[in-house]
């Protein structure tokens, strides 16, 4: 779910100007700021309060690697002081973060996904970090992915720290996509530079790929998942739309002409039954176990899939950016640390933050390989690329994220999934001959039931007894 480029640049404009303002202040002459915790009292707080420390909670979700890992930076900064303690709690997702901070729960300190944004920001539920985080010597300037920053810019603030950012890629098994072979016998292949390295590919040879695959037997050459994210960076790249509106979207532009031409193109891949796993397959595995057992040539996804397939035996594989049909585009998700609006300790929270976004303490978490760090010193370091480990080029992840288009601010995001994912399952799966033109206005038309049901409502030109080929769409 993602508006378009145009979007993310006006927020970025608004972002910069800000962030430019704080890097001017901030900057310091290389090296590490590694902020020392500071004693700088907050909200509620006295710089003289007694003699029981001080305790700041922090919240974090993640697997039960990155929470052991968010563990450790705690328990390295409780190290370094004896007038305050941070304790740890944890979620399993997101979802139960935003339920718990919106329901007057949330910890002093929270991790938090860039798509809750708009909620905590309506909800009051943040106090702002931009000067906080000036005040402690953090570089906004050329420390920190200036994309995953801008995305956390909102009323002329900077609302949380940018700390993680997961833009989608293509993991590909190198034994099945042999590159080399592949070119021998004439296939297109992506262009390797002088090291070696391919770096991006087009959606022919992303096809061709899937095909060479497919070859043999009953291995198959591709998977996307149908869904809203999955086929985004597709609609993206071929210049189309996701929304009619890349700020307050009241429905989604499927029938636009140029989202048509560039679902087309991308489904007469995905649509191809010869080189896409099976019903039976899919009916006794995922997609991303018949990756790791061999079955499936490529799939897409985060960062957070790198660990799994680390660890599964006898695989081999790498990373391409998502391909390309006219511009290179992908999405994803930013994860921010962020300092609650009804915090008490508001001036130890905020060292904090500076802390865990660290080298240091970031180096820690993402040494778990779960994660891409918003650090871009970390994200550039050993501890990240890891090139003892696969996948060899995990410097794709780090390139894809000047292309990740940021969603809109959606509240009735789960409401529009579930609406909208039966059709889009329709249009990627279902046999037979596709009538691309009236799908794409019904997943409109559902869209428009979440997106604007007042409209929905009003317009006698949406009659659930019209033909949804006769429908206006936007």
């Amino acid at each position: 779910m993602v508006p378009r480029p145009s979007s993310l640049r006006r927020t970025a404009l608004v972002a910069c100007a800000l962030t430019v303002a704080l890097s001017a202040a901030a900057c310091t002459a290389g090296g590490d700021p590694a902020p020392s915790p500071t004693q700088t009292p907050g909200k509620g707080q006295s710089a003289g309060a007694g003699d029981k420390p001080r305790q700041i909670t922090f919240g974090a979700f993640g697997s039960d690697e990155e929470v052991a890992a968010f563990q450790d930076v705690v328990d390295s900064f409780n190290a370094t002081s004896t007038t305050r303690t941070v304790k740890l709690v944890s979620w399993p997702d997101h979802e139960s973060a935003l339920e718990d901070v919106l329901d007057g729960n949330a910890p002093d300190v929270f991790l938090s996904s860039r798509i809750d944004l708009g909620q905590l920001v309506e909800a009051d539920a943040l106090q702002p970090v931009s000067l906080l985080l000036d005040e402690r010597g953090v570089d906004f300037g050329d420390r920190f992915s200036r994309d995953a920053v801008d995305a956390f810019a909102m009323d002329d603030e900077l609302q949380c720290m940018a700390y993680s950012v997961s833009p989608m890629v293509i993991y590909y098994n190198t034994d099945l996509v042999d590159f080399d072979k592949m070119e021998r016998r004439e296939y297109d292949v992506p262009t390797a530079d002088s090291d070696g390295v391919r770096d991006r590919w087009t959606l022919a040879e992303f096809g061709a790929a899937a095909q060479f695959a497919s070859r043999r037997g009953d291995r198959r050459g591709v998977w996307i998942d149908p869904t809203l994210q999955g086929l985004a960076p597709f609609i993206y790249s071929g210049n189309g739309k996701v929304f009619n509106d890349d700020r307050e979207p009241t429905s989604l532009a499927f029938s636009d002409d140029s989202t048509r031409e560039a679902l087309s193109e991308t489904l007469a891949i995905l649509r191809d039954p010869t080189i896409t796993p099976t019903n039976a397959q899919l009916a006794r595995a995922t997609p991303v176990q018949l990756f790791k057992r061999g079955e499936l040539a490529m799939i897409a996804g985060f960062r957070n899939l790198v660990p799994q397939l680390r660890d599964a035996e006898g695989l081999d594989f790498d990373v391409l950016p998502m391909p390309t049909i006219d511009t290179r585009a992908t999405v994803g998700d930013i994860n921010g640390l962020c300092l609650s609006g009804s915090s008490e300790v508001q001036g130890d929270a905020a060292d904090f933050i500076a802390y865990a976004v660290s080298d240091a303490a970031i180096t820690t978490v993402a040494s778990t390989g779960y994660i891409v760090p918003a650090n871009t010193q970390v994200a550039a370091s050993p501890e990240f690329l890891a090139p003892e480990l696969e996948p060899a080029n995990s410097e794709v992840f780090n390139t894809s994220i000047r292309y990740m288009v940021v969603p809109p601010f959606i509240d009735q995001r789960v409401e529009l999934i579930e609406a909208v994912t039966p059709l889009l399952e329709r249009l990627v799966t279902a046999p037979g001959v596709l009538d691309l033109d009236l799908i794409t206005e019904q997943i409109d038309e559902a869209s428009q039931v979440i997106l604007a049901p007042e409209e929905e409502t009003e317009s006698p030109t949406e009659s659930p007894s019209e033909s949804p080929s006769e429908s206006p769409t936007e």
